[in-house]
């Protein structure tokens, strides 16, 4: 299960790479600083971080995965980044660091982007970042990746793995788009929220259309229990690559998606 996820998210990589780089550029982190990267998973984001801060910087991935950062070990090495990046066992729920040890914290897809309680996390984010450091976290928050349906489309987000990570018992105040006020609870300066687009469109290279038919399956995994009849006729003939109307192979294919974040600032004094 582990392994065919790892698969997944390093093909997906391809359609949301140039969109975290727009966002790390909006942070504009210190160069040479020293920050996490918290739920690190493969490492992808460490590289990108990693370039964005310099020379003289330096970037800590964390995960709970042993699997994903021996993957994240060989990933940097081949970037020749090793000395700037490294990696440490542990949860979000305990970081295994002392307060004030990081210039900034960074989260994406994973703290606040789960079916548990963000402030407890949030508060391990902030007391690992030293006063006038930035606490930021992002999540991947809107997709059309089936232009021309949007009736179906519309009933895919209303399913379980549609609106997943949240669910339906949740309060809304755990939702992830309402995190500005999570910022705001833990007392960070100049809280704020942006939205980040991106775009895949025919003819699509052979890394995106990989990437998007792995995407499909990481969206909407075990979708059509929760169809009607004709949802899931309409499903799987456009998602399914076997089918001879994929979507993908459409020639006026087009997708779009957003990541937002939400950040602030430690408080100094």
């Amino acid at each position: 299960m582990q392994s065919d996820y790892l698969k997944k998210l390093l093909a997906s990589n391809a359609l949301r790479e140039a969109t975290l780089v727009s966002a790390i550029e909006a942070l504009n982190l210190p160069k040479a600083s020293q920050g996490l990267d918290v739920g690190c998973g493969a490492g992808l984001q460490c590289l990108l971080l990693a370039r964005h801060i310099g020379a003289g910087g330096h970037v800590t991935g964390l995960d709970v995965s042993a699997a994903f950062l021996e993957h994240g070990k060989t990933l940097v090495e081949g970037a020749g980044l090793a000395d700037r990046i490294s990696f440490e066992q542990g949860s979000a729920e305990a970081i295994p660091f002392d307060d004030d040890t990081f210039d900034w914290v960074w989260s994406s897809d994973c703290v606040g982007y789960g079916p548990w309680e963000p402030m407890p996390l949030l508060k391990e984010l902030k007391r690992v970042t030293r006063p006038g450091g930035k606490v930021a976290i992002l999540a991947w928050s809107s997709e059309t990746l089936l232009p021309g349906y949007p009736m179906l489309e519309a009933r895919l987000r209303a399913t379980s793995a549609g609106i997943a990570p949240f669910k339906e018992d949740m309060a809304p105040s755990t939702h992830f788009l309402r995190a500005l006020g999570w910022m705001r609870d833990l007392g960070l300066d100049a809280p704020r929220a942006q939205v980040f687009s991106g775009s895949a469109h025919a003819p699509l290279s052979d890394d995106l259309y990989t990437a998007l038919k792995e995407l499909f399956e990481m969206r909407w995994p075990d979708v059509t229990k929760e169809l009607s009849e004709q949802d899931r006729t309409a499903f799987e003939r456009l998602c399914d690559p076997k089918s001879s109307e994929f979507i993908l192979d459409h020639p006026d294919y087009c997708a779009f998606f957003t990541y937002s974040m939400f950040y602030g600032a430690v408080r100094e004094g």
